[in-house]
């Protein structure tokens, strides 16, 4: 129906519903942030979101990581902008890599992953499935050490570990020890690595033809900007008359917002402005869906086993009581042979 025969039918304003709606029930994102202590994970997460989620942790001395292990805490925090909600989880895991052996620092993070999964599934399996809280991890930030030339071994092990259950972006930390060439080589060691070892890190959606020109541009600049090489302040300082956010040396000023100095900008664009509900729906229909039906099969195969093992069971009982048979019929026919011995010996007397 055209507008010039039916006139303006109103379903053009479907999409105006549906932004007053979501905007009336507010968003949820759950970001994890992984790597090892002292990469400045806290003061990225405070300078993305312009706020202080660790303001009470207590500072915990070299000594005593040496024989700690890996924890996962959660901080979640309510943010408005211009009349918009988010409730941010960030979930940060203390103690990942600091210890003398490593080997199975990651099973605490498979572990919580799969169980926020877990709890998804039964709630959606449950009565109450319009109060749905969605704890599941949406993005995991994996901080990478600038002072090595690429991944070390626990990279690697955690990021082929956790690819298949959560959506994985690369970040090189503390951009602003690196030179320019030095950031462009290990952006291009990192990816090396990561292909060398099939390792499945987030994939950008392609654009469609109908896309808008600067999205088209800004969606392929973040795709070759990866792995982002970012630095993280929560100070302000004053650089020719303006307040910026940035880090104060010697020889001048990093600002984390400039585009020249580090990817900061890019990861908040991607992260928040531009890729965070295609973060939730690969979430959702990917990594949720595939553990949704393994363990849908695994529990068809369980209670096939199970009914294998019933029947199994019965064949057995079936058995032992047709071979019960077979012995009482034995013992009765011995019974009659002897009754029979003991007349023939009877009557030949």
């Amino acid at each position: 129906i055209n507008a010039e025969y039916g006139g303006y039918v109103g379903f053009a304003d479907l999409p105006n519903q549906m932004h007053r709606k979501s905007v009336k029930k507010g968003f949820e994102f759950t970001l994890m942030v992984v790597g090892e202590s002292g990469l400045g994970k806290s003061t990225l997460v405070n300078s993305l979101f312009l706020t202080d989620l660790y303001n009470t942790r207590p500072v915990i001395p070299s000594k005593d990581r040496i024989k700690k292990t890996v924890t996962i805490e959660t901080n979640c925090v309510e943010i408005e902008e211009k009349g918009v909600r988010l409730r941010l989880t960030v979930v940060d895991t203390p103690g990942f890599g600091d210890a003398l052996n490593n080997d199975k620092c990651e099973e605490a993070i498979i572990r919580y992953v799969s169980d926020q999964y877990e709890a998804y599934l039964q709630d959606e399996s449950g009565l109450n499935r319009r109060n749905i809280v969605d704890n599941r991890v949406h993005c995991c930030l994996y901080f990478i050490s600038p002072y090595g030339r690429g991944m070390k071994p626990i990279d690697v092990k955690f990021m082929k570990s956790l690819h298949d259950k959560v959506n994985i972006v690369p970040v090189i930390a503390k951009a602003d020890t690196l030179t320019k060439l030095e950031v462009q080589r290990i952006k291009a060691r990192v990816l090396e690595e990561i292909e060398e070892n099939n390792i499945r890190i987030y994939q950008f959606p392609e654009c469609d033809s109908d896309e808008d020109e600067d999205f088209v541009e800004m969606n392929k600049d973040l795709k070759e900007s990866l792995p982002f090489a970012v630095v993280g302040s929560n100070t302000f300082i004053v650089k020719e008359g303006n307040r910026v956010i940035g880090r104060q040396y010697p020889w001048g000023v990093v600002e984390v917002e400039n585009p020249q100095h580090s990817d900061f900008t890019k990861l908040r664009n991607m992260l928040i402005r531009t890729h965070m509900q295609d973060l939730k729906e690969v979430t959702r229909d990917v990594h949720y869906e595939n553990f949704r039906s393994q363990k849908l099969s695994n529990s068809t195969n369980t209670s096939i086993n199970a009914n294998d093992t019933s029947l199994k069971v019965d064949d057995t009982d079936k058995i032992l009581r047709e071979k019960d048979e077979e012995l009482k019929k034995m013992k009765r026919m011995v019974e009659q042979l002897t009754k029979q011995q003991q007349m023939l010996a009877s009557l030949q007397k």
